[in-house]
Parts: C-alpha cells; sequence; structure tokens
C-alpha cells in the first residue's frame, strides 16, 4: 500500500531515548476503507482507491446520488475525503478492507502531501522573499518590487515575473520525514517537523520515494 488518508491534529513535542526534544506533528492517519480495486487488466494500472472513516460521517444528500452509489457499490458508508493510492504487484485487496496506520513503521520515512494554508493577497517581500528597500533616510521605498521590466524595448512584462498576488492554498509535498512514532490504538501517526495544513485539514501520507 502506497499511502493512507490522514487529518492534522497539531504539533507538539516528545522525548527521544537520549533525552533530546523531538519537535513532532501528530496525525490522526485513517482507519481508511477501500472503495474500489482498479486493476491492470481492467484500467490499465494497479491502485485503490481509499476513503477516510471519520467520527462524523458524510451524508448522502450532500455527497450527491452519484458518489452514493459508488460508495454502496463498495458496501461502505459515504465519506467526504476519498483519494487514490498506487497499489504493488501481487497484493490481494478489495473494496470493503479496512487500512490502518500500522502500515508505516518506526523510523520510516514517508512524503506528505496536503493543501498549504492561504495567506490571501500578499506582497512580494512575504511571497517571494524580496529584500526590499532601505528603511530609513527617506527612501519611499521599502517592500515595493522594484523594476519589472525595461521601458523602451520590449515595453512590457516578460509572463512569470514574480510579484504579489494570492499566497497560500496550493497542493504542497514535503519530503523525508520521518516516523518517530505509531500509535495503532488511536490510528496516530507521529511525524518529525511540521507539515502543510491548518489543524484538523487532510492530508495523504505516503512511503518516501527518495527518502
Amino acid at each position: 500500500m502506497e499511502g493512507i488518508l490522514g487529518r492534522k491534529v497539531g504539533m507538539t513535542q516528545i522525548y527521544a531515548a537520549n533525552g533530546a526534544v523531538v519537535p513532532v506533528t501528530v496525525v490522526k492517519a485513517g482507519p481508511c476503507l477501500v472503495v474500489q480495486r482498479k486493476t491492470a487488466a481492467a484500467d490499465g494500472y494497479e491502485a485503490v482507491q481509499l476513503g477516510l472513516v471519520e467520527e462524523r460521517p458524510a451524508k448522502v444528500a450532500r455527497i450527491g446520488k452519484p458518489l452514493a452509489g459508488h460508495f454502496a457499490k463498495a458496501g461502505v458508508a459515504p465519506m467526504r475525503r476519498v483519494m487514490e493510492f498506487g497499489l504493488g504487484e501481487g497484493e490481494e485487496v478489495k473494496a470493503g478492507d479496512e487500512v490502518k496506520a500500522t502500515i508505516f513503521n518506526e523510523r520510516e520515512y514517508v512524503d506528505v502531501v496536503a493543501t498549504s494554508k492561504g495567506k490571501g493577497f500578499q506582497g512580494v517581500v512575504k511571497r517571494h522573499g524580496f529584500r526590499g528597500g532601505r528603511a530609513t533616510h527617506g527612501s519611499m521605498f521599502h517592500r515595493a518590487p522594484g523594476s519589472i521590466g525595461a521601458s523602451a524595448f520590449p515595453s512590457r512584462v516578460f509572463p512569470g515575473m514574480r510579484a504579489g498576488g494570492r499566497m497560500g492554498g496550493e497542493r504542497v509535498t514535503v519530503k523525508n520525514l520521518q516516523v518517530i512514532k505509531v500509535d495503532a490504538d488511536q490510528n496516530l501517526i507521529y511525524l518529525r517537523g511540521a507539515v502543510p495544513g491548518p489543524k484538523n485539514g487532510y492530508l495523504a501520507i505516503k512511503h518516501a520515494k527518495r527518502g
């Protein structure tokens, strides 16, 4: 199984065996149910569609009849968050099977995919890390972007020029985070460091490809 769905609980710190303080992000990973099994013969590739089981189940009226029929075909209750994960050859998985946090081991490295926090419209200093102008001696040039193109030629702004705009709210992948602890009873995974997104935000944890 390539990965699992979960929700970000928040950050805390735990103590390692040598007494060092380790900052960790707590993720409630699963339990997830298999909604659909895709095969190379029928779909051209091996994958599995997982749905995240939550304390408050989704209502059929809010997900629509097409998705309700999709869940009914798998024999599972409707779920808000569904995502597809790759599957290795020879793995026997069918609709309705349960996937838990125990697919990961301690000291293992994982990749986390989530949606970053939305920051709204921001300037170039915050959005792109521009240095800005001097703050004193009446410069009147503090957080402006500076020149964005020549006047005579080409007399236009090239596409892709870094400028102010909407920041955040994008799909972000953080690679090679170490699994510090796995709580199988409560389906909790403790990841070293920070992960994208707000508290209670959805995310996907995958086995690291280049860990």
